[in-house]
């Protein structure tokens, strides 16, 4: 008999742990992206108004470094191989224009990790959902600086059922 086939359907966990390798090297993938953007932005935007976030970028970029590497780590422990793959990378000519590419990548990131903490949860992976719950916490800094950066209202990236 396979394992968990005897199970209600309603009681059978949503995400196999092959789905959630392939789901978190989706999340390292963009950890990837996040770096390389990162570094580029932090040395090509210009202004005095974007001084303070550029070297705020810098900081982003070695936390995304951090963020990588528990997310290899954990794909690892489960038996996957890592990614080497970024997700692309927008550029612009316009400090905003790539502001606003770093926002939309985090609230992005923000969104995942929302959804990944629970699926490990669901699987019994407790430990992996506190190593994403940390990273999290920096990604929404990350979101809460770039908005203001921006000067807009920090997004509401899910509804209050899907926080973790």
């Amino acid at each position: 008999m396979a394992a968990n086939s005897s199970l209600p359907e309603k009681n059978k966990p949503k995400v196999a742990r092959k789905d959630l390798i392939a789901l978190l090297n989706d999340d390292l993938a963009r950890e990837y992206q996040a770096i390389i953007a990162y570094v580029v932005y932090s040395q090509v935007i210009k202004g005095a108004a974007y001084m303070n976030i550029a070297a705020e970028l810098e900081v982003h970029a070695a936390e995304e470094l951090s963020h990588a590497i528990t997310l290899a780590n954990q794909i690892d422990y489960l038996g996957g191989m890592p990614t080497v793959t970024p997700k692309p990378v927008k550029t612009s000519d316009k400090a905003e224009d790539m502001l606003r590419f770093d926002l939309d990548n985090e609230n992005e990131t923000i969104r995942n990790y929302r959804r990944r903490v629970r699926q490990c949860e669901e699987i019994g992976e407790y430990g992996m959902a506190e190593h994403l719950r940390n990273i999290l916490v920096q990604e929404q800094d990350h979101q809460i600086a770039l908005a203001t950066a921006l000067g807009v209202d920090i997004p509401d990236v899910t509804q209050p059922d899907q926080r973790a």
